[in-house]
């Protein structure tokens, strides 16, 4: 990008699953297969954003199951029970064959599958299509087309390396056979507002990718944990660090939905436009006291939280990091840059800080691409200064019970 962030082309890399038959397909064969994907999906928010676009939530090309909707959590639960019931029209211990269907038991009505789930599987308006996982080619009856036998995964994103699209296409892969050997019978989760709160920061979507990465191994797959460091360094960048007071602060990018806007007429024709102007940040602390330090951002305390046995304090800032056009919110300032200090309780006073500018700190604009990783990555570190302007006053206090992992700084 035009500020040195890495980022992917917008293309897409979405994984079909099926075989080269329709009557073949696992997920025609055994449905039980893909009620334990959906569930298992739905069960680890780090499937739905580790390896996805910048354009997440509930308005984006790969929306999950429960985003804005968490009555449909209840309607999938139904359908998943009638799936896993209609699963048991193939033996468990059948193995995948490619020969045509010659010894394949697909179900007697194969588009039940299809009807269980078309109503399940769809985003916000009903499109069957931009689903996270999609079925409109398993089975459809309405559409020759439509009846290929595929599931398609959306929630991922072109990869900057080819090897770390063969990581991604091993991993579900080695999740397939998982399901296949042992169907996956947890029941749906409510995230609830943690969907907005824990699951768009790179700390919990870590653990959250390596208990998956502990499932496959206890299953005879094993993944170093090192294969997806790259993906998290790439989806989620350091933006820097600074350390004072024996406290290490570490900022990084974290994840932030887009909301699609209302209706606007642009040069005589009706567009929607995407609010892309607010950014969200991960800051975490080592070696925190609570009772003795604050972390502040702008004056505005933010909410710790403990992690790793207390080892670590995790919280995230949401704030408008620019004024685009149109935006959700048009009455309210821009942000950046963000002054992040540290409050020593007992002294009363502030003892360092450092800064996280959006564009060049200097005012600089710059009008191309970065020719090179080394500019780009000039360009990023010019961001953040380890210096900040220290508030006059005591930190203030935005408790915002349903994300309690978050400073807002609109609400401020």
């Amino acid at each position: 990008m035009v500020d040195g962030r890495a980022c992917a082309t917008g293309g897409g890399n979405h994984i079909t699953l099926g075989a080269l038959h329709p009557e073949d397909s696992p997920f025609l064969r055994r449905p039980d297969v893909l009620a334990s994907l959906i569930a298992y999906w739905q069960n680890h928010p780090s499937l739905s954003y580790v390896f996805s676009g910048l354009f997440v939530g509930p308005t984006s090309q790969a929306p999950r199951i429960d985003e804005a909707r968490d009555e449909n959590l209840y309607e999938a639960e139904i359908a998943l029970k009638e799936l896993r019931q209609a699963g048991h029209a193939a033996p468990m211990s059948q193995e995948v064959t490619g020969n045509g269907g010659q010894d394949a038991l697909p179900l007697p009505s194969p588009w039940l599958v299809d009807r269980i789930l078309r109503n399940v599987l769809t985003d916000m308006t009903g499109n069957t299509h931009r689903a996270e996982i999609s079925i409109d080619k398993l089975y459809a009856p309405g559409s020759a087309t439509g009846r290929l036998g595929l599931v398609e995964l959306r929630a991922f994103e072109m990869p900057p390396h080819y090897r770390m699209s063969c990581v991604q296409q091993l991993l579900v892969a080695a999740l397939m056979l998982k399901f296949w050997r042992t169907p996956y019978q947890n029941s749906l989760l409510r995230w609830g507002s943690a969907l907005r709160d824990r699951w768009l920061l790179p700390h919990f979507l870590k653990q959250d990718l390596f208990s998956i990465v502990q499932d496959l191994k206890l299953c005879g797959f094993h993944f170093p944990q090192e294969l997806f460091a790259p993906f998290l360094e790439f989806r989620f960048p350091l933006c820097g660090a600074y350390s004072v007071g024996g406290l290490d602060l570490e900022v990084r990018m974290a994840l932030e939905p887009w909301n699609v806007l209302g209706e606007e007429t642009v040069s005589g024709n009706i567009s929607r436009s995407v609010d892309s102007a607010v950014e969200r940040l991960q800051i975490s602390v080592r070696g925190f006291d609570a009772q003795k330090y604050a972390v502040t951002c702008d004056g505005y305390e933010i909410p710790l939280r403990a992690v790793d046995d207390g080892a670590l304090h995790i919280a995230g800032i949401v704030f408008k990091a620019w004024a685009p056009p149109f935006t959700l919110h048009p009455t309210i300032k821009v942000h950046a840059p963000l002054n992040l200090c540290v409050y020593d309780r007992k002294a009363k006073k502030y003892i360092g800080g450092c800064t996280y500018h959006v564009a060049h700190p200097g005012g600089r604009s710059h009008e191309t691409y970065p020719v090179n990783a080394y500019e780009a990555e000039s360009r990023r570190l010019a961001r953040f200064t380890g210096h900040a302007a220290q508030p006059k006053h005591a930190p203030e206090t935005v408790m915002n019970p349903t994300y309690p992992h978050t400073l807002d700084l609109r609400l401020t």
